[in-house]
């Protein structure tokens, strides 16, 4: 049945976004941690998304037209990465992991942009919710109509 194909692909993607809400959530939490288990300072992650099938297009097009093939993919995490942008050095002599001059060095993470990164997420998980729901309801007003 087509309709559980793009079940599927909402499903994916209400995964993936859920996903990558926790990781924005964890970079927030951690935005002062100043010593890991690793010894460093805590580094802003990123979830890398890729689609399903890595296709073109037309290619999926063509496919489909030919083959009747119905599924299209949907979407999956395929890492986690650290950015490696610059650590902000600030001067805290009284803190712990100060170094020799006084600087500590604090996490990449930005809160104006990991609040703009989970707005982002946020829309694509509630845009994916109303398109399972509405399969969800086409279906059942199939059913209804079958008796």
């Amino acid at each position: 049945m087509a309709f559980l194909s793009s079940l599927d692909i909402s499903g994916s993607a209400l995964t993936a976004e859920r996903l990558r809400m926790d990781v924005i959530s964890e970079n927030i939490a951690n935005a002062s941690t100043t010593r890991t288990e690793n010894g460093g300072p805590y580094r802003r992650k990123m979830v890398v998304l890729e689609p399903n099938q890595q296709s073109s297009f037309r290619s999926i097009l063509e496919k489909r037209i030919n083959s009747g093939e119905r599924s299209l993919g949907g979407v999956k995490v395929t890492q986690i990465v650290e950015d490696q942008s610059e650590l902000t050095p600030v001067y805290d002599p009284s803190n712990p992991d100060a170094n020799a001059q006084g600087y500590v060095m604090m996490p990449n993470v930005d809160p104006t942009k990991e609040t703009l990164d989970m707005m982002s997420a946020t829309r694509a998980y509630d845009a994916n919710l109303t398109a399972f729901n509405a399969v969800k309801g086409m279906a059942a007003k199939a059913l209804e109509m079958g008796r």
